[in-house]
């Protein structure tokens, strides 16, 4: 059986194939960074976006992955291409990628074979799980602010993409004690509102759409495509510092993030944001991104969540995972 391929240490490999050494400085230090797209249509989207970002990341923590934009590019289509042709016409896939400074010399010894570490760097793809977030597109997501505070920038630029995530970990087991369906949304030490750990969070206010400052946030492509369309339907953005007060009394508040696009947030600290409900800018912002990419995103998770279900119970009990 055909499976999906994995661009790891140079070239494409069947997933069952691809493995990491113990030694990597990803496991031993948490050193990674990261990008993810998605596609639609099993096209990727604004992949130039999120190559660009990577490859600032990269820079700042000077990790040479021996490609160039152009390079990783044309790799990701041919990676999509393939791993897309195993998938049913409509589902979907993101995409990866992390690299690492390499094998940790100290921890590897004698079994680095004292040759030079060089940089790991893969790409590899998973198809997007959509029974993860129908419930939650239709009636908006819980947010939790746990005693866990952000990084502070004065620790590392949070304009980079990592995977050293602790402080996300921890944080969101805290939220899921409160509700074990919450996500983690965290201050910053002043008490700022940041982000959650997978997605930009942003308030509707008076009319108009408010983001916390890029200053403790990533700036994401999927808030920077929220911008645009913002634009586009003559609804106001803006970038501040704003507080739990100000999410409380928001009219309306949401994620935007590249798995689901833009997903709706109604309740924070089991307070109902607005009425409770997803709002109209919400549901504006998403019928424009439908529009953009050329598919209802919403019903397309709705959907695919469906199927899934369907596919599931058709499996016998005694053979499901």
């Amino acid at each position: 059986m055909t499976e999906p391929n994995v661009y790891l240490g140079g070239r494409m490999v069947p997933a069952s194939q691809a493995h990491l050494a113990i030694y990597d400085a990803g496991i031993v230090l948490g050193a990674t960074v990261t990008d993810m797209t998605r596609t639609f249509h099993q096209k990727l989207f604004r992949l130039e976006d999120h190559v660009s970002r990577f490859f600032r990341s990269l820079k700042y923590v000077r990790i040479d992955i021996g490609l160039d934009q152009t390079g990783l590019i044309d790799l990701s289509n041919e990676l999509v291409a393939h791993n897309a042709g195993l998938l049913e016409q409509e589902d979907e896939l993101g995409l990866i990628f992390f690299a690492t400074p390499g094998e940790y010399p100290t921890y590897a010894g004698s079994a680095g074979g004292g040759a030079s570490t060089r940089p790991t760097f893969c790409a590899h793809t998973f198809p997007m799980p959509w029974e993860l977030w129908a419930k939650k597109m239709e009636h908006g997501v819980h947010v939790v602010t746990p005693s866990i505070r952000h990084v502070p920038p004065q620790c590392y630029d949070p304009k980079i993409k990592y995977r050293s995530r602790m402080h996300y970990y921890l944080a969101d087991q805290e939220a899921h004690a409160v509700d074990p369906d919450a996500a983690a949304l965290l201050l910053d030490l002043e008490g700022n509102v940041t982000e959650t750990g997978g997605a930009n969070f942003l308030i509707v206010e008076q009319g108009a759409i408010v983001s916390p400052t890029t200053r403790n946030t990533l700036p994401g492509v999927s808030k920077q495509t929220v911008s645009e369309l913002a634009a586009d339907l003559g609804i106001p953005f803006v970038e501040r510092d704003f507080q739990v007060y100000n999410v409380m009394n928001a009219d309306e508040a949401f994620l935007a993030t590249t798995p689901v696009c833009v997903m709706p947030v109604t309740r924070i600290n089991g307070s109902d944001i607005g009425d409770g409900k997803p709002g109209p800018v919400v549901a504006r912002l998403q019928a424009a991104w439908s529009e953009r990419v050329g598919l209802d995103i919403t019903r397309q998770i709705r959907d695919g969540a469906a199927r899934r279900l369907k596919q599931q119970e058709a499996i016998p009990r005694d053979d499901r995972p």
